[in-house]
Formats: C-alpha cells, sequence, structure tokens
C-alpha cells in the first residue's frame, strides 16, 4: 500500500531559534491529527536537521532540502548524503524547481544523486514539473516523461520502490495558483501510468505521489481526494503550524 504523506519544505526561512519553536509547535499539533499510517515530515535548512530529529520522535520525520552529488572530498560548502543522514535525517528533497532553475541540476545529476541518497539510507522525494510555457504549449507530457526517464526509470525495482514522487507544476509555487483537483489528478495518473510501463502495475500502484503547487488548507482536501494524489509537498504553508496540521487533517477528510 502506498503510503499518505505530508512533508514540510521550510526552504530558506528561520533562524535556528525560530525554527526549533516552530517545529515544536508542529510536532505537539501534529500528535493529535495525524493518523497512524500517515507520515509527516519537515525538510529544513541543514542547521536545524539535528536539533529537530531529537524532538520530532514518531510523529515528525525529518528530511533535507538537497545534498551534494560528491560522497566526500574537497568540495567546500557541500554537505553529503552521510552527513545528512547521520544527524538524524531520513529524507531529502531531490529536483526541486528551485534547484533546477536557479542552480542549473540537471536530470544526469539528479540521478546522480538520487543513488547516493539511496546508497545512504535517504528516502529520495523527487520533484517533477513543468513551466508556464509548457503548460501553455501542451509539451507538459514529454517533459514530465524526461524527466522520470532521465532521473529514475534507470534504477532497479527495488530502489525505486523507496521513492517518493512529488508533482510541482513550476507555475503554482508561490505564485498562489493552484492546478485545479482535475489538472492535478490528470498528471499523477499520467506519472503512475509511465511508472507502470516501467516497472510494473504493482510497483507503480504502490508508488507515493504528492502534490506540490501552492497546496494550503483550503484546497488540500479536494487535492487529497483524488485517487492518484498520496498527500502535498508544502511550502509556505509549512511555516505556519496551525496550516500545516490542517493541512494533515485534510489526509482524513
Amino acid at each position: 500500500m502506498r503510503k499518505k504523506i505530508v512533508a514540510g519544505n521550510w526552504k530558506m526561512n528561520l533562524d535556528y531559534n525560530e525554527g526549533v519553536s516552530l517545529f515544536s509547535e508542529i510536532v505537539n499539533m501534529v500528535k493529535d491529527e495525524r493518523k497512524g499510517d500517515q507520515i509527516a515530515i519537515i525538510c529544513s535548512p541543514f542547521i536545524h536537521l539535528n536539533s529537530l530529529a531529537k524532538l520530532g520522535g514518531n510523529d515528525v520525520k525529518i528530511g533535507a532540502q538537497n545534498i551534494s552529488d560528491k560522497e566526500s572530498g574537497a568540495y567546500t560548502g557541500e554537505t553529503s548524503a552521510k552527513m545528512v543522514k547521520s544527524v538524524g535525517a531520513e529524507y531529502v528533497i531531490l529536483g526541486h524547481s528551485e534547484r533546477r532553475q536557479y542552480f542549473a541540476e540537471s536530470d544526469a545529476l539528479l540521478a546522480e544523486k538520487t543513488k547516493i541518497a539511496l546508497a545512504n539510507g535517504l528516502t529520495p522525494i523527487f520533484c517533477i514539473g513543468e513551466t508556464l510555457d509548457e503548460r501553455n504549449n501542451g509539451s507538459y507530457y514529454e517533459v514530465l516523461k524526461k524527466q522520470l526517464v532521465e532521473g529514475l526509470f534507470s534504477l532497479t525495482e527495488e530502489d525505486f520502490k523507496k521513492i517518493v514522487i512529488a508533482y510541482e507544476p513550476v507555475w503554482a509555487i508561490g505564485t498562489g495558483l493552484t492546478a485545479s483537483p482535475e489538472q492535478a489528478q490528470d498528471i499523477h495518473a499520467f506519472i503512475r501510468s509511465e511508472i507502470e510501463a516501467n516497472y510494473g502495475f504493482n510497483i507503480a500502484d504502490d508508488t507515493t505521489i504528492l502534490y506540490g503547487g501552492s497546496c494550503n488548507p483550503g484546497n488540500a482536501a479536494s487535492l487529497f481526494a483524488q485517487k492518484d494524489i498520496d498527500g502535498g509537498l508544502i511550502g509556505g504553508a509549512s511555516l505556519k503550524s496551525r496550516d500545516f496540521t490542517d493541512i494533515i487533517k485534510a489526509l482524513n477528510s
């Protein structure tokens, strides 16, 4: 059975004390709302990971927002998968549109990062998505398929089964725009069909696919009600404990 997940992405926000304070609020609130088979995750800046892992317990898991594509060595400013794992993180976001756009991360690079994450016991939350131009010119299916093929489909079946996919329409991130539930479901079903074509029905049916495009307490329930949407990758709303908890509650509606 595929997992139901709500993962928060704090991006480059919150100093150390602010992060610990917000996370403590989230943990206390999520305890009362999360069902036993649901997973809540906060993906924070590196400076928070160790402290948050100690506070989260079984109620809120911890993830990083990036890792290096190198295992170790003379790479000043980089943080390895082994380092991230060593402080208690279990997940890592890879391929977020901001990393692709601002840091020119290619599908080939992300494929390497994915393999390194898996080798170090981290679960990748692998992001794919199309820009507004790609949505408008009708090329978005081809764009998404390329990101899947080049970023993930070289994995073995055993490794692919460990992946969480997040569909993030780039045109809906931080813009206030949101894909309609029908638009989101169409893409999630397409992603699942591509997985089935490469790995078979059982693996496709078990793969968790999250929606990540301006998901908030007002639209979460209608998005999560769709057959192929298994939760959300949450940006701005994860910076407010009440909003993040209300999105988790939407998994139960």
